[in-house]
């Protein structure tokens, strides 16, 4: 067991929330410089397929190296610990997106993001595994809800930085360079979690990912952990990220910019993840926090498709309100850590959150491809069915998850197989 006792605004905590920050100033950046970036590197923004074409492109790489990286980085925060992973994720997305800020084709903008979406996939996970291994059973629902609420500012800070440079897309790629090597040297100063080191003595197997699939509890268990999360993208990668064309169908001509769109929705993320730690505690429950924010997505959501949304200024308010919604995200992670001993704990932690992610293009397969391609309904239609086709799954998904909040994370899984 750990000899010091942590609190919630202690240096690890403080360091992981810091470090998501940069984190999601990273992950974000891209939506809100994407029409000005792709014009710098020769995209004609007046043909619409080409900005589309280079911007999925672009974004796909990033979600790709997200997902790859989701993998290495979990595994590895089993394997030599949690701190190694905090180290080199902050290096490579760094080193990448210093990089960003000198590439001169679509194809190279790309291959910066995929690198940077490599590194960028293992901050979350190992903040959040090392604050729930750190802290007391008591705190760690409010530790982890500070790492995640002041960390999701950082979408709020992309979007001045890039106001404040004169839309300079390429200074603040370099911006969001510098931020990750100074956090670097305050890393030095936070300990390894006490679970890890004694785990690291025993003869366990750690960070096997083959186990979540070779025992049938397991796989349930982490199965269901991504699935309660899925609402997060819906909102954010499609009613949030198209809010100008929701805006168009809703009531005509607007002046919507999606990137203030997002700042308002990840504002409000931050807010819903701060607060969810002590809705957390206060019930005693994960599980019922969890409920009571899909309740807000659901009000949230209805009123979104309820045509009394006439104006920017009520699309703006309907964005925070979705995106308040969503700040549950903070418990999902903490959940999925909780979920498993500590000697899958780092990988469970790093993957669930980036297979959510990686979830979006599967929301766009349902959204896009099936209820407008192949069905022809509309495409505010085709938005509320898709939401609620999503929000169906993640309620029975809650259902048959676990609660965590009283359990003692001292154990480790065994690598039995059964049925």
């Amino acid at each position: 067991m750990n000899k010091k006792q942590y609190g919630i605004l202690s240096i690890p905590v403080i360091v992981a929330a810091l470090g998501y920050f940069v984190d999601i100033y990273d992950l974000l950046l891209f939506t809100i410089v994407r029409e000005p970036s792709l014009a710098g590197l020769g995209v004609d923004l007046s043909i619409k397929q080409d900005v589309i074409a280079a911007s999925t492109k672009v974004i796909n790489w990033q979600m790709w190296g997200l997902l790859i990286g989701g993998i290495i980085w979990g595994v590895m925060g089993d394997k030599k610990g949690r701190l190694s992973v905090l180290f080199g994720s902050i290096i490579l997305y760094s080193v990448a997106n210093f990089f960003t800020g000198f590439v001169q084709t679509v194809e190279q903008y790309a291959y910066a993001r995929f690198a940077a979406g490599i590194g960028l996939a293992g901050e979350l996970g190992a903040g959040i595994t090392l604050v729930s291994e750190l802290l007391p059973k008591t705190k760690r629902g409010i530790g982890t809800s500070m790492v995640a609420g002041i960390g999701l500012f950082g979408a709020v800070a992309a979007y001045f930085t890039f106001k404040f440079t004169d839309n300079d897309w390429r200074l603040c790629y370099k911006i969001g360079a510098g931020m990750g090597l100074m956090l670097l040297f305050l890393r030095i100063s936070v300990a390894e979690s006490g679970m890890f080191n004694q785990v690291k003595q025993q003869n366990v197997s750690r960070g096997n990912l083959l186990m979540f699939f070779n025992n049938s509890k397991r796989f349930k268990k982490y199965f269901l952990a991504i699935l309660i999360g899925m609402p997060t993208w819906f909102v954010i990668g499609i009613l949030v990220n198209f809010s100008n064309r929701f805006a168009t169908e809703f009531y005509g001509q607007n002046g919507i910019e999606s990137g203030r769109s997002i700042m308002y929705a990840y504002a409000a993320i931050a807010i819903g993840d701060i607060l969810v730690g002590f809705v957390s505690q206060y019930f005693q429950s994960r599980k019922k926090a969890l409920y009571l924010f899909y309740f807000f997505a659901i009000v949230s959501g209805v009123y979104f498709f309820s045509g009394l949304i006439r104006n920017d200024t009520s699309m703006y308010i309907a964005c925070a309100m979705l995106g308040f919604s969503t700040g549950f995200w903070a418990i999902f992670v903490t959940m999925g850590a909780e979920q498993f001993g500590t000697n899958l704990r780092a990988t469970a932690a790093t993957t669930i959150p980036n297979f959510v992610r990686g979830s979006l293009p599967l929301i766009n397969l349902l959204f896009v491809n099936l209820f407008q391609a192949s069905i022809g309904w509309s495409f505010v239609k085709s938005a509320m069915i898709t939401g609620i086709v999503v929000m169906a799954i993640t309620l029975v998904a809650a259902y048959f998850t676990e609660e965590t909040f009283h359990k003692d994370l001292n154990y480790v899984e065994p690598e039995d197989i059964m049925p």
